[in-house]
């Protein structure tokens, strides 16, 4: 979790296993569209100390749900360009359905609990926040 670049084969480099008959991996990139306009790229920001936290909790549910310990999960802060890895998720599993299962779960997981917020920007100039997270606004003193 940071402002790193996200290095897929590193990501692979530490689930293999001679064990496993299958290993996953799933990149999410910054694209150049979102609905019908066109993107030209995405800052990501997030409380980064509790998102790490919910990282790790998610990648020990998914282990064992899916009775295995080789598992990476990487995600992004900070801006990023088209084409950029916002999030890599790799894991080694005995069979590829599992393998798909978990990678599956564990990002639609990444979605729904990651205190994480995604603000597009446009080549028009204009951004946003996309919608359904927004950051918090700070409390009034």
């Amino acid at each position: 979790m940071g402002p790193e670049p996200i290095d897929p084969a590193g990501a692979l480099a530490r689930v293999g296993s001679d064990d496993d008959g299958a290993v996953v991996l799933f990149v999410g990139i910054v694209r150049n569209h979102a609905e019908g306009r066109s993107v030209s790229g995405m800052t990501y920001e997030a409380y980064t100390s509790m998102a790490a936290s919910e990282l790790a909790a998610l990648a020990s549910e998914a282990a064992e749900r899916w009775q295995t310990d080789r598992i990476a999960v990487v995600h992004r802060t900070g801006a990023l360009t088209l084409g950029e890895p916002s999030v890599a998720i790799a894991l080694s599993t005995p069979h590829r359905a599992e393998g798909y299962e978990a990678s599956r779960w564990i990002i639609e997981a990444i979605k729904e609990r990651l205190p994480i917020w995604k603000h597009e920007h446009f080549v028009d100039g204009e951004s946003r926040w996309v919608p359904g997270r927004t950051p918090p606004t700070p409390a009034a003193s």
